[in-house]
C-alpha cells in the first residue's frame, strides 16, 4: 500500500570518502534537483568495466531490495510481479529485502548480491566504493521509455555515465489535519518557525538526510547563507540547518520511518502537521481521516531509487533482465502501483487499474518534478560547484543529526 521502508540512515561515508570520492560540482543551474554530464561535473569513480553485451541466462539472480520492490504473490496474491520474469527468463530470483540505505550499503560490501534497490542518499556511496558497475542502458530495451527527467542525475550517474535505472520516485509532502490546523498551511514554515500553536504534535522524518529539510527552509528565509543545493552544506551552513533542526525538537511530537505509525499518529490525533508521503495521506483519506497534503510553492525534497547491479555480479544477465522487466510497463503499473510512487517508465500509466493514478503522483508532470530536491549523499566537494570552500559529508550530517536528536 505505500513506502514500507525506514530510513533511519546512521552510517557515515568515510569508506567511500577514503576511496577517492570527489565531485566537482555543478555549474550553479537552475534545475533544483541536479543533473549529472556538464551540470553534475561528477567525480571519477573506480574503474570498474561495463556490460558490453548480453549472454546465456546463469540461472539465478541474487536480488537486494526495499521492501515489497520484489513480491511473488506469497504474501499477497495482488503482488506478484516476479513470477513472469521466472518465467521468461529462467533465473530463480531470491530476494533478500533491507529496511535503510546504509543496511544496503553495507550488504552489497559482502559481493553476495547481483543488483540492489538504491535510494539517492546510498547511489553516491555505492559508486565510489567500486561496488556498483556503470550500466549500459543499451542493454535495457525498456530504459527507453523512462522519462527524460530522471535521466543523467546527480544521484544515478557520474559524468554522464548512468550507474542504474530510475525505478519510482515521490515528494516528501506537508500534510495536515484540516479539522485541527486552521488556517490551512501553504509553506514549510509551518512547521520549522518557532513557538507553532501545535507544538507536540509535528512530526518530522527520522533521518539524517531530514538535514535537507531544514536546509531548504533557510534556502528561502535565508538567502544571505548562500545555501543553493539542500545537500551541499558547508560547516556553517550545516550549522545554521542544526539550529533550526534543535529549535523544532522542542515542538516535534514524533520523528517517524514507521509508515504505519505515522498514518496511527494522524489517525488518532496524536500528530496534526508535518512530512509524509502521498500514500499516507492517501491512506488516511481512505480511511475518512480529514486531511490534505501539498507540495508547498517552495518546493520539497524528495526520493527516488535506482535498480544497480553490482561490480562482480556473476548472475550478470540475469541481473540486466531483471532491470528490463522492473522497469517495463506493466511491471511498473503494478508495482509502482501497489507500492504506492510513480513509476519512471512513462507507458506504466496506461496500464494502471486507477487511470487517476498517474495524476495523483504526477508521475508524468516535469513541472512538478523540478520542484523536488531528490536525496543525494552529501559529499566533501560541494554539490552546487563551490570550488573554495569544503562542504559537509553525510559522517557530518550523521553526527548532527545525532546531536540533534540528543
Amino acid at each position: 500500500m505505500r513506502r514500507k521502508r525506514t530510513l533511519a540512515g546512521t552510517a557515515a561515508l568515510g569508506l567511500a570518502l577514503a576511496l577517492g570520492l570527489a565531485a566537482c560540482g555543478s555549474d550553479g543551474g537552475s534545475d533544483a534537483s541536479g543533473s549529472a554530464g556538464e551540470e553534475q561535473g561528477g567525480f571519477t569513480p573506480p574503474d570498474i568495466p561495463m556490460k558490453e553485451s548480453l549472454g546465456d541466462m546463469e540461472g539465478e539472480v541474487n536480488i537486494l531490495a526495499w521492501p515489497y520492490y520484489a513480491e511473488d504473490g506469497t504474501a499477497d496474491p495482488a503482488a506478484d510481479w516476479v513470477t513472469d520474469y521466472e518465467k521468461d527468463t529462467g533465473c530463480q530470483a531470491n530476494v533478500k529485502y533491507f529496511k535503510t540505505s546504509d543496511e544496503a550499503v553495507s550488504l552489497m560490501k559482502s559481493g553476495d548480491w547481483d543488483v540492489v534497490s538504491a535510494s539517492g542518499d546510498a547511489t553516491l556511496r555505492l559508486i565510489a566504493s567500486g561496488d556498483v558497475a556503470p550500466v549500459n542502458t543499451d542493454l535495457v530495451p525498456n530504459y527507453a521509455d523512462v522519462q527524460p527527467f530522471l535521466k543523467d542525475r546527480l544521484w544515478n550517474s557520474v559524468d554522464g555515465q548512468m550507474y542504474g535505472i530510475p525505478h519510482g520516485w515521490g515528494a516528501n509532502l506537508l500534510m495536515w489535519r484540516t479539522d485541527k490546523v486552521d488556517p490551512a498551511p501553504t509553506s514549510w514554515a509551518s512547521v520549522f518557525e518557532p513557538d507553532s500553536p501545535y507544538a507536540g504534535k509535528i512530526t518530522a522524518y527520522d533521518s539524517p538526510i531530514y538535514i535537507a529539510d531544514a536546509a531548504l527552509y533557510l534556502m528561502n528565509t535565508q538567502p544571505d547563507l548562500g545555501i543553493k543545493n539542500p545537500y551541499a552544506l558547508d560547516a556553517d551552513q550545516l550549522a545554521k540547518a542544526v539550529e533550526v533542526l534543535k529549535t523544532q525538537k522542542a515542538e516535534v511530537g514524533e520523528y517517524w520511518s514507521d509508515y504505519l505509525a505515522h498514518i496511527q499518529s494522524f489517525t488518532n490525533g496524536d500528530s496534526v502537521i508535518g512530512t509524509t508521503w502521498q500514500s499516507n495521506a492517501n491512506a488516511l483519506t481512505a480511511a475518512d481521516v480529514p486531511v490534505e497534503a501539498i507540495l508547498p510553492d517552495e518546493g520539497s525534497t524528495g526520493w527516488i531509487d535506482t535498480w544497480m547491479v553490482a561490480a562482480d555480479s556473476p548472475h550478470s544477465n540475469c541481473a540486466y533482465a531483471w532491470l528490463d522487466h522492473i522497469v517495463s510497463p506493466k511491471t511498473q503499473a503494478a508495482l509502482t502501483e501497489y507500492y504506492g510512487e510513480a513509476p519512471a517508465n512513462a507507458k506504466a500509466c496506461g496500464f494502471t487499474s486507477d487511470k487517476s493514478f498517474c495524476d495523483t503522483y504526477h508521475a508524468a508532470d516535469a513541472a512538478y518534478v523540478e520542484k523536488i530536491w531528490y536525496w543525494t549523499t552529501p559529499i566533501s566537494d560541494c554539490l552546487d560547484g563551490r570550488t573554495d570552500v569544503q562542504c559537509t559529508d553525510y559522517g557530518d550530517w550523521t553526527q548532527a543529526w545525532t546531536e540533534v536528536k540528543g
